[in-house]
């Protein structure tokens, strides 16, 4: 999720641990910084754009690694509050506050290897969009009502609340992409799509307008449903994967990496005289965030000594008013 929402995710975490046995701003602060400490790997380059898409949500967000690094975190800040005989409260605290960050990021689709050192496999959920104001809201104003009231019953009831209500919208997303994965497969089925693989994911900022991306051999097929519809039912845009340059590519280690990484949702083009691999879960045709030029051809594809990041965003002024109008259940023609 985005650094906001973690960051209210972890102050609200370590007020709801710490209750009245400390004052509710330390809780909230050293939630807070602890809510984002795994996120500052982004600030560690690994070489090349692909490494660093892949290697994010890596270790710094493994519960084991976090778990270990809990322990010190409470110590010192134990310590630094003249707080030891609460050091074990604030073990808690500080361990469920660094836990439920990769937690939450799992609901997302990026990939979060909360396996390691075990396993790498990214785990993505993909129910909840990275930035979600419902998500976040309810966190910001509990944190903000037990801050206002200095810790009172009230104030630490409603932080709760403020907990129970996002967690609530979580399992709210999961049943909504449940739904919308039915009448996706029940639509696939009607106009004879055979998918080897299935993505439904929320469009961004809400939980009504879903993006559905079904892969088969050489081509995926792309799709839009709202809650709000009149008709179960998604119409499927179709669109070429690339796999005829794959025989030229498959060997590059990058190629390798998206497609393990993306779990086969990838396709692969000609940009000029680039060989390009994306990432067909963070984005929407023709706009993808992770897109790499990883071979230049000549007569045959060869590997670039360092893959490029091309990926490009929406245009927003096409693309929200779009969005807006869909979720309600517009018949709309998405943005191309």
């Amino acid at each position: 999720m985005d650094s906001v929402s973690q960051i209210a995710l972890g102050a609200a975490v370590g007020v709801a641990a710490m209750g009245r046995r400390t004052a509710v701003w330390k809780a909230a602060l050293w939630g807070a910084v602890a809510g984002t400490l795994p996120d500052l790997d982004v600030l560690i380059d690994h070489g090349d754009p692909i490494s660093n898409m892949v290697l994010h949500r890596a270790e710094t967000h493994a519960p084991f690694w976090l778990t270990l690094a809990s322990l010190p975190f409470a110590a010192a800040v134990a310590r630094l509050h003249g707080e030891w005989p609460l050091w074990r409260r604030w073990w808690l605290a500080i361990w469920l506050v660094l836990v439920t960050h990769p937690l939450l990021d799992a609901m997302t689709v990026y990939g979060t290897q909360l396996a390691l050192p075990f396993s790498n496999h990214p785990f993505g959920v993909g129910s909840v969009f990275i930035i979600d104001p419902l998500y976040t809201l309810p966190l910001l104003a509990g944190v903000g009502w037990a801050l206002g009231s200095k810790g009172s019953r009230r104030g630490l009831a409603a932080n709760v609340a403020g907990l129970a209500l996002s967690t609530a919208y979580l399992a709210w997303g999961v049943v909504a992409q449940q739904q919308v994965e039915r009448i996706a497969r029940a639509s696939l089925a009607a106009q004879g799509i055979a998918a080897e693989r299935l993505l439904v994911t929320p469009t961004a900022f809400n939980s009504l307008l879903w993006r559905v991306v079904a892969v088969t051999d050489d081509d995926f097929h792309e799709g839009f449903h709202s809650l709000l519809d009149a008709e179960p039912r998604i119409v499927f845009d179709r669109f070429a994967r690339g796999m005829a340059i794959s025989p030229e590519v498959q060997a590059i280690a990058g190629v390798q990496r998206v497609a393990a990484f993306s779990k086969g949702f990838y396709k692969l083009q000609h940009e000029g005289a680039l060989v390009v691999v994306t990432d067909l879960r963070m984005g929407q045709e023709p706009a993808y965030i992770f897109s790499f030029a990883v071979a230049e051809r000549r007569s045959a594809a060869l590997p670039l000594a360092t893959p490029r990041q091309i990926g490009a965003r929406v245009d927003l002024e096409r693309g929200l008013p779009w969005l807006w109008r869909r979720m309600w259940g517009e018949a709309l023609a998405p943005p191309r």
